[in-house]
């Protein structure tokens, strides 16, 4: 009865191993197509990239990153007032986009206070680079 039993179980593992082969084969090559048609679905449609938001946007950064490429001094005070104006400048900007084209009422809150504060933060940067006296360390509380 032993010499019966080995050849099937044999037969059954030979088919079983051609079975899982075939399916492989089979979804290795319906995948691709599977894949094709569902992702389209599956990813969130996006706006497009010349919308006036992300042209505005875009408009921003690179405006900001150019401003940031200070020349460097001395004056490290100097040195991160000029650099952190264009940067803040370049924030007010993309808060001003929000404003106009974003719709979330926490966003759109957050990006009014940047307006506010960052461009206080900007005059008051302007300020202390427009007075040349340096301010004696002891005057400063951390």
């Amino acid at each position: 009865m032993s010499t019966r039993r080995r050849p099937h179980r044999w037969r059954t593992g030979a088919s079983h191993l051609a079975a899982l082969f075939a399916g492989v084969m089979l979804a290795m090559v319906l995948a691709p197509r599977a894949t094709q048609s569902i992702s389209p679905l599956l990813v969130a449609p996006r706006p497009a990239a010349t919308s006036e938001f992300h042209r505005g946007l875009q408009s921003a950064m690179v405006q900001m990153d150019a401003g940031m490429c200070i020349t460097p001094s001395a004056d490290a005070d100097r040195d991160f007032a000029r650099a952190m104006i264009p940067h803040h400048q370049g924030a007010v900007e993309m808060a001003k986009l929000e404003l106009l084209y974003g719709s979330d009422p926490r966003l759109r809150r957050l990006a009014q206070g940047m307006v506010v504060e960052q461009s206080q933060e900007i005059a008051l940067m302007r300020s202390i680079l427009a007075n040349s006296a340096p301010v004696p360390a002891n005057n400063l509380n951390p």
